[in-house]
């Protein structure tokens, strides 16, 4: 059966459904990149609330800004915009249901003048954005904005046909203002260190060289809460879609998988209104820091502690590297050794609850989350989820082995060979920038940690550092994963 609105009600009881009218729901928000995390995450708390018969004024406008975005906008609009999401937990059971919180999908290369329409719109009060680690366009190593990328000089000089995130906010708010409406909030929903702040940079910096007056006036009126967000949620394989039509019978183009787990921190910062997503489990504060490093830090910073660690050897799943005793306790004594001990008191969490429970889902079976989607975009997770804690250690004179041990595993994987010989492609925008780092062991070292916007100057500049990397980097090389972890856990 094709998912769509008219098969709604003859979907098996096992699938739960919307069970609110969609026709006259106003679309309040516009996200920008609708990927699996978006459909798992914030479309699931609106899409709880539009169910309990609130924020009616707050259904979502998806939008693509790049061609590749138009599978997903032909798949959801085949099927009226609804789309199937299935959590797995390593229970047998499995709660599947179709969300409808998505009204519209816009394609920018083909339709911009209805984007902007629709960022123009009083209806539209805030713009969300899930644009990966990268696309706030941030030279890490010194947080600012960069200008000089050729997506954003065709921008500031065609700022009537913009085709980037920061063009599109420039030309919409410029006629807000113009036009007397109220500005939207522009609210970040990805894994970046204080994302608001993030957004807020490069959106002002962008504009500024525009139009310093709209420039000013954007950071006196548009709101940027910072966020913490979590949910796993692997790529949508064929296997799943097949899963899915095998266990219900619905035939969904891209449906999406994801654990049970979920949670949102979020500032209670909006300029416009905002749905009551507290209601639905939001967690609102005033101040998202330390949930943000303890997510950041401990979930994002296992992942990199683990993945290439696994990759490498051939595994091919995140529970399988977890199945893997060396790699566990190798995880666990980063958290508790190297992380742990730099954390702020998180209000309402148990750390060491916390910690078992990142264990847990690690471990989940069911599941399938893919070890080449977590060693993906490399370039951009190290700076933002391993630095932080490098640098401390590096400040408090503290034991390097395991963090370097942790680099030292990407700059093996990026060889692009695994330990069983077998090639593979490296899913980074900067994949063959690294890899040329990497070509020449004996220049290894100066060049791979000489990248200062990935990795700063600071570990290229403590002899400890450096000494800690060559070793963990021969090790892997002499010995391999399993005798270096060996080593390195006992």
């Amino acid at each position: 059966m094709k998912l769509n609105a008219a098969n709604l009600q003859q979907l098996p009881a096992s699938v739960g459904q919307p069970g609110y009218e969609r026709g006259d729901i106003r679309q309040g928000i516009v996200h920008v990149g609708v990927g699996g995390f978006h459909r798992a995450h914030q479309a699931v708390y609106t899409d709880l609330l539009l169910k309990q018969g609130k924020a009616r004024d707050w259904g979502i406008c998806g939008v693509g800004l790049r061609a590749e975005d138009k599978g997903m906008r032909d798949a959801l609009a085949s099927q009226d915009y609804l789309y199937t999401m299935v959590e797995l937990g390593d229970s047998d059971d499995t709660e599947i249901k179709v969300i409808g919180a998505i009204q519209d999908f816009i394609l920018a290369p083909e339709q911009p003048e209805q984007l902007l329409a629709r960022l123009t719109d009083p209806d539209t009060r805030i713009v969300s954005l899930t644009i990966t680690e990268g696309g706030y366009c941030v030279d890490d190593s010194t947080g600012e904005f960069n200008a000089g990328l050729p997506q954003i000089q065709y921008d500031l000089a065609h700022p009537d046909s913009p085709r980037t995130i920061f063009g599109y906010l420039a030309k919409a708010l410029r006629q807000r203002r113009d036009q007397g409406i109220t500005p939207f909030t522009i609210m970040s929903c990805d894994n970046l260190p204080h994302n608001g702040e993030v957004t807020r940079k490069a959106v002002i910096t962008f504009t500024r060289l525009l139009d310093a007056e709209l420039a000013d006036w954007i950071n006196s009126n548009v709101a940027f809460p910072n966020a913490m967000v979590d949910r796993i949620t692997p790529m949508t394989s064929a296997e799943h879609r097949q899963q899915l039509q095998d266990k219900t019978g619905v035939e969904d183009a891209w449906p999406v998988v994801c654990e049970p787990f979920i949670q949102w921190v979020l500032e209670d910062t909006f300029c416009n209104g905002r749905p009551q997503w507290e209601e639905v489990g939001v967690q609102f504060t005033q101040d998202v820091t330390p949930y943000e490093h303890m997510k950041l830090k401990l979930l994002n910073g296992s992942h990199l502690a683990l993945t290439y660690l696994g990759f490498v050897q051939g595994y091919q799943f995140v529970h399988e590297a977890m199945q893997d005793p060396l790699i566990e306790k190798f995880v666990r004594d980063f958290m508790d050794i190297d992380v742990t001990p730099q954390l702020a008191p998180v209000p309402g969490i148990n750390l060491s609850e916390y910690k078992q429970t990142l264990i847990d889902r690690f471990s989940n079976r069911a599941i399938c989350d893919q070890l080449e989607r977590t060693c993906s975009d490399g370039s951009a997770k190290f700076p933002k989820y391993i630095m932080l804690t490098v640098n401390q250690l590096l400040q408090d004179g503290q034991p390097l082995d395991r963090v370097a041990l942790i680099i030292a595993s990407w700059a093996w994987y990026l060889k692009g060979v695994n330990e069983r010989g077998e090639t593979y492609r490296i899913p980074d925008p900067r994949a063959d920038f690294m890899q040329q780092q990497v070509e020449d062991d004996a220049t290894l070292t100066q060049r791979f940690l000489g990248v200062e916007d990935i990795f700063g100057k600071a570990p290229l500049a403590s002899a400890e550092f450096v000494a800690a990397f060559e070793r963990a980097l021969n090790s892997l090389r002499d010995k391999g994963v399993q005798a270096t972890l060996r080593d390195y856990v006992a």
